[in-house]
């Protein structure tokens, strides 16, 4: 087989080991797509009752309330014990627990969402890491392949490097002394 086609064996094992996997999805937009009016209201008004803003306008409220029914500036229409005011607190109390708590249940909800997003991409995370180590291991047993191409290809050329030298030695080594007329035997010729 020549070294070309060998080459292109190896080119398309790899081509072979590519994988695709679904995309990421945007948890954020998701979540807005499914909310609804009143669940924007709702978390909204979470966003307000859990602020300072909100917590010093319940106080100044308060303030004035106390302040106007105490001090008689004006008629007063809940006298002390501010049994009304306390009706009001109560009332705001409960109509806020309530809207709270369905924002909360809503963050709930996007917190499971976003659960079982993190195991999707842990998931997809362990798939690729998977693809990753088979597509290495793959890597490896290839180097492993060239490798041994080479080790023999470079056993080969020694022994060609260790045969050519021997041919060039015994076409470079001297030939054999010829005899000289001292001791060559005496030919003799036969008589006529």
């Amino acid at each position: 087989m020549s070294i070309a086609r060998e080459i292109e064996d190896i080119a398309r094992d790899l081509i072979k080991h590519q994988h695709d996997h679904p995309p990421v999805r945007d948890l954020n937009r998701e979540v807005e797509r499914r909310l609804t009016f009143a669940d924007r209201v709702a978390d909204d008004f979470a966003r307000l009752v859990g602020s300072w803003i909100f917590v010093l306008v319940q106080v100044g409220i308060m303030v004035v309330w106390v302040g106007l029914n105490a001090l008689n500036l004006i008629h007063p229409w809940d006298k002390y014990p501010f049994l009304f005011l306390n009706f009001i607190l109560s009332l705001e109390a409960a109509l806020w627990v309530s809207v709270v708590l369905m924002a909360l249940n809503r963050f709930a909800d996007r917190d499971r969402l976003r659960a079982q997003h993190d195991y999707e991409l842990d998931v997809k995370a362990e798939e690729e890491l998977k693809a990753l180590m088979n597509h290495l291991m793959h890597q490896d047993e290839i180097l492993l392949q060239i490798v041994n191409r080479l080790d023999r290809g470079d056993r080969e050329m020694k022994r060609l490097a260790r045969r050519l030298e021997q041919v060039l030695e015994s076409n470079t080594e001297p030939p054999a002394p010829k005899p000289t007329e001292a001791e060559r035997p005496p030919i003799s010729v036969p008589a006529p």
